[in-house]
């Protein structure tokens, strides 16, 4: 299928686009080639192939998000370098009048 300067011209007035008569006659050319190019797809498929959003198979990475147990309360404590109070200790980074 091919497209005349008319079709060209009239859906560049639909887009409301103003186009010199050299754009249109790019757009002819191109647009043209683009609709040769699905008729060449509409073509091969046939209803044996099945539609496809991509063209490798993907599959999902993620695994299944399962509750597995983490360290109890004492255990992480065990392995901080100050603890007080039951909590872990750090050195204050804020001053006093903040």
């Amino acid at each position: 299928m091919s497209l005349t300067s008319a079709d060209v011209t009239h859906l560049a007035h639909l887009a409301r686009l103003e186009l010199t008569d050299a754009e249109v006659e790019v757009y002819v050319g191109q647009l043209s080639g683009i609709l040769d190019s699905v008729a060449e797809v509409s073509r091969v498929a046939t209803p044996d192939i099945v539609p496809t959003t991509h063209a490798v198979p993907l599959s999902n990475v993620y695994r299944d998000d399962v509750i597995v147990p983490g360290l109890t309360h004492d255990e992480a404590l065990d392995q901080a370098p100050a603890q007080a109070e039951g909590r872990f200790r750090v050195p204050q980074i804020l001053g006093e009048e903040q």
